[in-house]
């Protein structure tokens, strides 16, 4: 698969909310950053920390599904650009937190890096403070 079919079905597969399906599409040491200020979230966003590896994301993808109501969850992207290896997914999360029952909307930017047909980036910039806020007890 080239770059944007690699994209495309992670979408897929993030949309029917498949873990390990979704890890699968990872190399097996992956580059993670979340873009979120220095500090310990684990007690009220835990998905918020380092991974490097493909059962790191698997891990990730299941800590947002457990913490968020599913019929209140989309994501809206409006961009998918391509540049060789690279891409750049844009849109919106629409979530509601189990925790506490908040809504909240987070725009993000999701940088990937495609080698092989497996992603070896995964970088993401999003509204931190809307999804803080929404979890914050």
């Amino acid at each position: 698969m080239d770059t944007r079919d690699t994209v495309m079905e992670l979408l897929r597969r993030v949309a029917v909310g498949d873990p390990e399906g979704i890890a699968d599409m990872y190399a097996a040491e992956v580059a993670w950053k979340l873009d979120w200020p220095p500090g310990d979230y684990s007690t009220t966003v835990p998905w918020i920390r380092d991974r490097s590896t493909r059962a790191g994301v698997a891990d990730h993808f299941r800590l947002i599904a457990e913490h968020h109501v599913p019929e209140q969850s989309s994501a809206e992207v409006s961009s998918v650009l391509v540049d060789g290896s690279d891409a750049m997914i844009v849109g919106e999360f629409h979530n509601m937190a189990k925790t506490t029952g908040r809504s909240y909307v987070a725009g993000f930017a999701l940088h990937l890096t495609v080698e092989r047909g497996l992603i070896t980036r995964h970088h993401v910039y999003e509204d931190s403070l809307a999804l803080a806020q929404a979890f914050r007890p």
